[in-house]
């Protein structure tokens, strides 16, 4: 039996269970009216509907559910018969009994009957006998059988109709929802396969490319030691990944910032000028470093600074870069300037990985954002923002 058929019969079964579970406690109630029953019936029928409860109740289970309803249809049947011994006229809490025991109480076992040829037998069999024994008690006691009858037959159509409802409907909507959770698996595999394609070019372009840059100029304005230690570097990185290791932070840039735990971005920052200041770009630091930020906030933060300055070391055509530090209660700010030649902002295009992807990309990863002014001969501008 496939999962969809068994969350079918578990939902068939326990609406049976419910309704049933529901006209028991009402014939129970109409039964317990005073003078309605001699004691000793009374108390065989207070055995019958405790028969059937524990039936309807058992019926749920999905453990031998034919026997369950079998046994719901002969207590049922029997606590209607039970009626012929006062051989007299019922009274209007009797005949209430039956009607709820003949329409709902036995009638329960129609929903999860629906769903099977010999569940179908018993079905109609249960519902002729269930309709003959109510005939036959409301008859021989002298009382009214019309509207008993009536509410029976309604009983039997109308959960019969809601058991075939169910069962066409609900294979129907778990298919639907199955269908939807698949497609959800597959464009939540697609964003974390462009997620990790986007961090690869990030790292491509913040180790590799940005060495091979410097190797294609041969070094212009970049010491030997320094060179050879960036190649080394990107050498390490680049062994680790082979034998399986994942980077950290698993962005990319230099990957080995130090948690925030450890420092703060005074701190951090220092780091950042001593490695432009071997390639030969000065870097003055303006205002207060002793901010603490989240981890991967921290991590992107530096990262973007970064690639700011390393744009500013290749693009500008001057060797000093200034770096404002500000913060406010929920925001830090790095505003790097340069003087140099600057560039028609206009000119960026999407494919640009050293702007787009690893300056603003980055930093809308973690919630921040990043601004750019600039005009040829004017120097630029660019403006990042984390949140604390």
């Amino acid at each position: 039996m496939s999962r969809i058929q068994k969350e079918r019969d578990r939902l068939l079964a326990s609406t049976a269970r419910t309704v049933g579970l529901i006209a028991t406690a009402t014939a129970f109630l109409c039964l317990s009216i005073p003078d309605t029953l001699p004691l000793p019936l009374y108390l065989a029928s207070l055995v019958l509907l405790a028969c059937m409860g524990v039936a309807q109740y058992e019926v749920a289970g999905l453990q031998r559910p034919v026997v369950w309803m079998s046994v719901i249809a002969v207590s049922g049947v029997s606590l209607i018969l039970l009626h012929l011994l006062p051989a007299q006229q019922m009274g209007a809490s009797a005949v209430s009994a039956i009607a709820v025991i003949g329409a709902v109480g036995v009638a329960c076992l129609s929903i999860p009957a629906v769903t099977s040829r010999p569940r179908i037998l018993l079905l109609g069999g249960s519902g002729l006998a269930t309709l003959a024994a109510s005939t036959v008690t409301l008859a021989a006691t002298g009382s009214r059988m019309i509207e008993p009858l009536l509410l029976i037959i309604a009983g039997w159509v109308t959960l019969t109709a809601t058991g075939i409802w169910l069962a066409r409907t609900v294979p129907r909507t778990l298919k639907r929802i199955s269908t939807m959770s698949r497609a959800y698996r597959v464009e939540r595999q697609a964003s974390e396969t462009e997620a990790r394609r986007r961090q690869g070019a990030r790292l491509l372009h913040d180790t590799v490319l940005a060495t091979l840059t410097l190797l294609a100029h041969s070094g212009v304005g970049v010491s030997v030691g320094a060179l050879r230690e960036q190649a080394a570097e990107d050498a390490a990185l680049l062994r680790q990944l082979r034998l399986g290791f994942t980077p950290d932070p698993s962005r990319s840039g230099d990957y080995r910032l130090k948690p925030v735990e450890e420092s703060t971005l005074g701190n951090t920052l220092e780091s950042v000028k001593q490695r432009f200041r071997r390639m030969g770009l000065e870097v003055n630091w303006h205002g207060a470093g002793q901010v603490f930020l989240p981890s991967d906030v921290l991590d992107s933060f530096l990262l973007a600074l970064g690639e700011c300055l390393e744009n500013v070391r290749r693009h500008s055509g001057v060797n000093e870069a200034h770096v404002t530090i500000t913060d406010d209660e929920n925001t830090v700010r790095a505003m790097v300037t340069d003087a140099g030649k600057g560039f028609d902002v206009s000119t960026i295009g999407e494919g640009r990985l050293g702007y787009t992807e690893s300056i603003v990309a980055r930093l809308r990863d973690v919630g921040g954002n990043a601004r750019l002014f600039s005009s040829p001969g004017s120097g630029t501008t660019v403006v990042l923002e984390v949140p604390k």
